[in-house]
């Protein structure tokens, strides 16, 4: 699937994120998420999540070479699902066209909130963006992910779920395989049938393990599939767009 007119949109998302903020650099509260994926299988329901933490700063007004942005940091994991006899599926860090979804997907999830304007009336990106982010920490409800961020018109066809992939051999990340999340059956068998996946704010530690279930992950550095020269990223095997950072970050 071709994803260049998404991943313009992606583009002007991640530009519209790094808001340009005033005064000096700060760091806000960290928070950690759950992120849990359920499928349903003939065997009976099985489940899988992940704890994942964001640390969330601003640089502030004279920072170089980014005055005034917001910058983020992921430490977490994928999520493994063992599903028996089918195999295990994993739901990565990162979404079909947006490899830092780990990491925006609760901001984007936010209540939505009233633009804040200064004494002069205009508008107040810096106090604006806390808003938000406040908001959003007071959110703990658990929310199940739509197919797509269908309230939010710049992303109105933008997966809001994580990619999900499989390995033909787990011990070698060269048979990764995208899988459909509308269609597990067709990777996993019949019956196979993912149920939901939602993600819900935590206190619970960041998840560590992944690397038993992916030895080789600990020495991963680069795409599981060498790149093709020539060919545009889209045209290559999912493997050469995968990372180790979509399995896990800053964990180990």
């Amino acid at each position: 699937m071709r994803t260049s007119g998404n991943l313009r949109r992606v583009m002007a998302l991640m530009a519209g994120l790094v808001v340009l903020l005033s005064g000096c650099g700060t760091a806000l509260l960290d928070y950690r998420y759950r992120l849990t994926v359920e499928v349903e299988t003939p065997e009976g329901l099985k489940t899988g999540s992940s704890v994942i933490e964001v640390s969330t700063s601003m640089t502030g007004s004279t920072s170089i070479p980014s005055p005034g942005a917001v910058r983020h940091r992921l430490r977490g994991e994928a999520v493994t699902v063992d599903l028996g006899q089918h195999g295990t599926l994993f739901a990565l860090l990162r979404s079909d066209v947006d490899v830092d979804w780990a990491t925006n997907l609760l901001f984007l999830l936010a209540p939505e909130v009233s633009a804040v304007r200064d004494e002069n009336g205009k508008y107040d990106s810096d106090a604006s963006f806390r808003a938000r982010y406040g908001a959003m920490l007071q959110n703990r409800r658990l929310i199940v992910l739509p197919k797509t961020f269908h309230t939010i018109r710049v992303l109105r066809d933008m997966p809001a779920r994580p990619m999900l992939v499989r390995f033909r051999d787990i011990t070698d990340p060269t048979t990764v395989e995208r899988v459909d999340p509308d269609d597990l059956a067709a990777s996993f068998g019949e019956g196979i049938k993912l149920k939901r996946v939602t993600v819900q704010l935590t206190d619970d530690p960041v998840t560590k393990g992944i690397i038993k279930e992916l030895p080789w992950l600990a020495n991963q550095q680069g795409g599981l599939i060498r790149v093709t020269k020539g060919k545009a990223i889209e045209d290559m095997p999912i493997g050469a767009q995968l990372y180790e950072g979509d399995f896990m970050r800053e964990n180990y």
